[in-house]
């Protein structure tokens, strides 16, 4: 770890025009002269000798909007424009401030060099008991920093004399010991914001540190986690959740999660009966499972001397190219989440021929983390069609308990039954099937009894080896080569739901013969089975 900071080229440019700015406020009438710092997440990147386009700039005699409006007037003088031009300056965007819980204290986010840029007084926070979102007021640098989430990010960058300022007198220490701990005592610091948990254990699991012992005694206090689940809005738990997801080491997160106790209050359904029915002990098995999968090596495919690893086999069909991969790896991660919800059941519809409830699982992911549409229709999606893919895996790697390879093969699914299922799955097939791998994992080993998780992740290897022998992964995006005009000509009949129907067949009949091109084969198979269409 660095103990100061050196300023790149964009970076000491802008030191030296807020600088330039302060030193011309001075010379305005009533005005004095104020002190600039960089603050928080920037400075610890800088000493973790990690770079960062984002920058808070601490201000102590100010709002951030007046600085930023003044900044505007210096760069309109002759002597600022000879130095620096008008074109460093972005657009100023004003964030207003809410009158009774800032003082009127305005902020401002603008661009700069290319950097994004925040201007912000230095302040104090003043808490009530019914909500995380405190009084603000004008407030001291140590103020400041011990208002702060975490003693690593309430350092500061001082401008004036480019010093590292550590006001919580620990934070450098804990950067060194890589410790996530409160600046003020962890019990009073999250019950004034909840939120600070998620952003403890999401700093935690970025970096790969460890979190303070007595502030995760704090974290798993009851009192705590009641206070995350009803005072902190659940979008804003959803962000947390999503960022911690998508960053470097989620596996770290789940795991801070699932072992302070916090799984039921984030990923809730607000419904006792539901959430109630959730159970966590081995859902460690998934997580521990998908971080193998993702970390695995690059899939061997040169040479028959070296056998393919299933993790790797797993890795490079359910996590595809680069050109998906991110999304695709926290699409897993998100699932992954949820399989403790993979067995909780809805009441049954009052009405017989009422629709059927969403699952259990995507009613957590809309309450709980406030999930978007697609989200929770992946969700919804991998829950529905998990014992199918477990079905239809199993009977492609073990059928009829056979071990002779044609025999095998003669029970096997066919490519048709195989490549319209994957039509019917759709295109998030792959996260449903990765949601089904981790759900076995976790219930083979529920009861005490040990999981076989290589035989587990072999059988999905063997199987997803065979659906790419087949060319079926990308199924759902094959085409008909016979449209419903054609159709309509060949059999002389109206149109009407028959269609539908009809066209299933052909792209059944295309399945099962990937190496016809001529559409007559598709339209005789369809005319064969004219009776099954029922049209009138």
């Amino acid at each position: 770890m660095q103990k100061s900071i050196q300023l790149n080229e964009q970076e000491a440019t802008l030191r030296q025009l807020l600088l330039d700015v302060s030193n011309y406020i001075t010379s305005l009438d009533g005005c004095n002269r104020p002190q600039l710092r960089f603050t928080g997440g920037w400075v610890r990147d800088k000493l973790l000798g990690v770079g960062s386009k984002d920058i808070d700039i601490g201000i102590d005699s100010m709002t951030g909007f007046k600085f930023g409006t003044l900044m505007n007037q210096y760069l309109e003088q002759p002597e600022a424009r000879a130095k620096h031009p008008k074109s460093v300056l972005g657009r100023l965007a004003k964030i207003e401030a809410n009158p009774e819980k800032s003082k009127h204290l305005e902020t401002v986010t603008t661009k700069i060099l290319g950097l994004e840029i925040d201007l912000v007084n230095l302040r104090k926070e003043i808490y009530t008991e019914d909500s995380r979102n405190p009084q603000m007021e004008f407030g001291t640098p140590e103020e400041d920093a011990l208002r702060r989430d975490a003693t690593v990010n309430a350092l500061f960058y001082n401008l004036d004399n480019s010093e590292v300022e550590d006001f919580t007198d620990r934070g450098l220490e804990d950067m060194k010991r890589k410790v996530i701990k409160t600046p003020l005592d962890p019990y009073q610091t999250f019950t004034d914001d909840p939120l600070r948990v998620l952003r403890a254990i999401r700093f935690a699991s970025r970096l790969g540190w460890r979190i303070d012992e007595g502030d995760e005694t704090a974290m798993s206090d009851k009192s705590i986690s009641d206070a995350l689940k009803l005072k902190i809005t659940r979008e804003r738990v959803g962000i947390e959740l999503s960022k911690m997801l998508k960053e470097q080491n989620p596996c770290q997160a789940l795991q801070l999660i699932d072992r302070l106790g916090l799984y039921k209050t984030i990923f809730t359904a607000f419904e006792d009966r539901l959430d109630q029915s959730v159970r966590t002990r081995d859902w460690k098995k998934a997580y521990e499972q998908l971080e193998k999968i993702t970390t695995a090596k690059p899939e061997v495919e040169t040479s028959k001397d070296i056998p393919d690893d299933s993790k790797s086999i797993v890795k490079s069909i359910l996590l595809r190219d680069p050109d998906h991969v991110h999304q695709d790896i926290f699409h897993a991660w998100l699932l992954c989440a949820f399989v403790p919800w993979a067995r909780v059941t809805a009441p049954s519809p009052d009405k017989p021929k009422a629709k059927a409830p969403p699952k259990p699982a995507a009613i957590a992911a809309r309450e709980g983390i406030k999930a978007d549409n697609n989200t929770i229709k992946i969700v919804e999606n991998a829950v529905a069609h998990l014992d199918e893919i477990i079905q239809i895996k199993d009977a492609t790697v073990n059928p009829a308990s056979t071990t002779s390879p044609l025999k095998r093969k003669q029970n096997s699914p066919s490519r048709s039954e195989q490549g319209m299922t994957i039509r019917r799955w759709g295109p998030r097939w792959r996260s449903s099937v990765m949601y089904a791998l981790l759900t076995q994992i976790v219930e083979n080993s529920i009861d005490g009894h040990k999981s076989n998780c290589q035989g587990i992740l072999d059988g999905y290897a063997m199987w997803l080896s065979e659906l790419r022998g087949m060319d079926l992964l990308e199924a759902y995006q094959l085409k008909p080569l016979v449209t419903g005009d054609k159709l309509f000509q060949a059999l002389g009949a109206k149109r009407g739901p028959w269609i539908s129907r009809a066209l299933e067949m052909v792209m059944a009949w295309q399945l099962a013969n990937p190496y016809e091109q001529n559409p007559d084969g598709a339209i005789s198979e369809v005319i064969s089975r004219k009776k099954e269409l029922d049209i009138g």
